[in-house]
């Protein structure tokens, strides 16, 4: 059974080593992280048309870019996600039966409003601009509330009703609530030849002689990280590499991988990486079914 070690974790972004496993699991869990975690986005725009008449001005429903564009973007905002009150809206119990045009109520589709007016010296529209007609925790997130949208100047203006509704990223990427996705082996690094090393030393970085130890084996896995990166100044092409040479050589751990990503925003890194679990363990279940139906 897989492994797994939390190595750091933030809201946004979250580092795990996982043992006891293959370069084929870590990319089905790459895969699942990446199309299959649901996730709310923007994915349609009604934009009111028009002018308006307001302090005995006339505003007019224009802009520098065009609605597709600012629809695009719109379709980028990371939308709060919550499992525990949408549903997808073919499942949904309230409009699961209903042709997909009628498909939308308060369990399935999330509604944003946004209205704004330019100025003389411009006035940006971002993402602290759309207001939900709904619950305040269901508003955009702090951190992300000046992500521009489009900028509007004197006798500009833009209305719309934007509704996010749950969905995949390997229907659409604005559905993936990932980014940064990698994994790697992890690897452990092994001092051949100290005098040699010294070149590495003399150039007074974050890795020493002493982090190896009196096995001259260097595990950890951030500092492992580390030097991997300050290598690069005695890596292939540099002048030093000649003498360098194998001083340090590094080897993987058989079936230990380090994965590291980061959330959108949409939700946290612990409720991503939970549903992709999820996910790829119904995925598992299925093959399962359908090898016992065939043996």
């Amino acid at each position: 059974m897989v492994k797994i070690e939390v190595l750091s974790e933030t809201e946004e972004r979250m580092k795990l080593l996982l043992k006891e496993t293959d370069r084929s699991f870590m990319n089905a869990l790459r895969r699942t992280l990446l199309s299959e975690v649901p996730k709310m986005a923007i994915d349609s725009v009604r934009f009111q048309l028009g002018t308006k008449e307001q302090d005995d001005e006339t505003w007019e429903t224009t802009g520098p870019i065009p609605d597709e564009m600012v629809a695009q973007r719109l379709a980028m905002v990371p939308i709060p996600t919550k499992f525990d009150r949408f549903h997808f809206q073919n499942l949904c119990p309230n409009c699961a039966n209903l042709v997909e045009d009628d498909r939308g109520c308060l369990e399935c589709q999330m509604i944003y409003t946004c209205v704004v007016f330019g100025t003389e010296e411009g006035t940006w529209v971002t993402a602290g601009d759309l207001k939900y007609l709904g619950e305040e925790s269901l508003e955009i997130g702090d951190e992300y509330k000046k992500i521009p949208i489009t900028k509007l100047m004197k006798g500009q203006m833009i209305e719309f009703y934007a509704t996010a509704v749950m969905g995949r990223g390997k229907d659409h990427v604005k559905w993936s609530p990932v980014c940064g996705l990698s994994f790697n082996p992890r690897k452990k690094a092994i001092l051949k030849n100290k005098s040699k090393a010294k070149i590495l030393w003399d150039m007074n970085l974050t890795i020493t002689s002493k982090d190896f130890g009196k096995e001259k084996i260097l595990e950890d896995v951030e500092k492992v990280t580390k030097l991997i990166e300050e290598m690069n100044h005695v890596g292939a092409g540099t002048e030093e590499s000649r003498e360098f040479n194998d001083a340090i050589v590094l080897e993987e751990f058989p079936g230990e991988f380090i994965l590291s990503f980061e959330t959108d925003g949409s939700m946290s890194t612990r409720v991503a990486f939970t549903k992709a679990i999820e996910e790829l363990k119904k995925k598992f279940d299925l093959l399962n079914e359908d090898f016992a139906a065939v043996l």
